[in-house]
């Protein structure tokens, strides 16, 4: 499964500026306000505190959790290749589907990948002491999981956890960072970039027990100074949540809306996060004609037991719907 939002591939092929393409294919928080970052050159000219303490602080205050249970990286991408290097276990079991650097950092490390299909087979027992990897809320149909009958499969096959809940604050879901005091083996890849809106500041965490944070090998100097203050400034934010999640749940019933009463799919998924998964026969025509108003949505063919037939869409801002119901209405199929 590739990224998806590759916006400058597509300018490129429509011959026209990136900022043009409205980027439906990104799962990006759509709320952005603009904060005011002062970084002098003598900030800049010398080396920033790479134990991130005033970072970590305010992570520690936003999440409930230690600054001894956290680790930072340059992005979850990063966080999550760190990780997966690290363990000695051969088998890991991906619940599929799900963001595909996870099963490319797997062939990097030389790992045995076994692939569970959550939406047949969830409850498939996987080997004793292996590593299993759950996105929750998943990508890319947004389903929100109870893991409680799933971590009484993994605690009894022994499995170190990789649990990822980039997409969880968009809604009021419950989060497992609380289970990282009771069940050591439980590590949560914690992505910035999709809530906070800033996915070009690259800040990505693994959450885990004490002693497995410290036996990370956690590279010097893996934030710039400019991603620790805009990130500080953004967490610290007292109004930054709740506007975002009143905004979110708004825009989100907007998009659902459009693509419901467009009539151009045979089903949208039920989702817990701030993006939908759509199925039509019509998927690649869809694409494409959007494509040609400068809307890029994501196709999904390349996601494990899904099929050309998906698309999703990104929850965005009320203008940017506009755009794509104007759009979307002028298809014919």
């Amino acid at each position: 499964m590739k990224h998806g939002a590759n916006i400058y591939k597509y300018a490129k092929f429509l011959k026209i500026k990136d900022s043009e393409i409205l980027d439906f294919s990104s799962n990006i928080n759509s709320y952005h306000p603009k904060i005011k970052i002062q970084l002098d050159e003598d900030v800049l000219a010398r080396y920033g505190d790479n134990s991130y303490a005033l970072l970590k602080k305010s992570i520690t205050k936003k999440y409930s959790i230690k600054k001894s249970q956290i680790a930072l990286y340059n992005g979850a991408s990063s966080a999550i290749f760190n990780l997966i290097k690290s363990f000695k276990e051969k088998n890991f079991y991906l619940y599929a589907p799900l963001y595909g650097e996870y099963e490319t950092a797997s062939l990097a490390s030389k790992k045995v990948i076994h692939k569970i299909d959550r939406f047949k087979n969830i409850y498939k027992k996987p080997k004793k002491n292996s590593v299993v990897v759950f996105v929750n809320p998943s990508t890319p149909d947004g389903k929100y999981y109870n893991l409680k009958r799933l971590f009484k499969i993994w605690q009894t096959q022994n499995c170190s956890v990789i649990l990822d809940e980039s997409f969880l604050e968009f809604e009021n879901l419950k989060s497992y960072r609380s289970i990282i005091n009771h069940y050591k083996k439980l590590y949560i890849i914690q992505s910035f970039s999709k809530f906070y809106s800033c996915a070009g500041v690259r800040v990505g965490a693994i959450f885990s027990a004490k002693e497995n944070i410290k036996k990370l090998q956690i590279p010097l100097w893996s934030l710039s100074s400019f991603d620790v203050e805009f990130l500080v400034k953004r967490l610290d934010d007292k109004n930054f949540t709740n506007k975002s999640k009143k905004l979110h749940l708004k825009n989100k019933k907007e998009l659902y809306k459009i693509l419901k009463n467009s009539k151009l799919f045979s089903k949208i998924y039920d989702s817990d996060s701030n993006f939908f998964l759509v199925k039509t026969n019509y998927a690649k025509q869809i694409f494409n004609q959007l494509l040609k108003d400068k809307i890029l949505v994501r196709l999904c063919g390349s996601f494990d037991n899904l099929s050309d037939d998906h698309l999703r869409f990104g929850v965005k801002d009320k203008f940017l719907h506009r755009r794509l119901k104007e759009s979307i209405n002028k298809i014919n199929i």
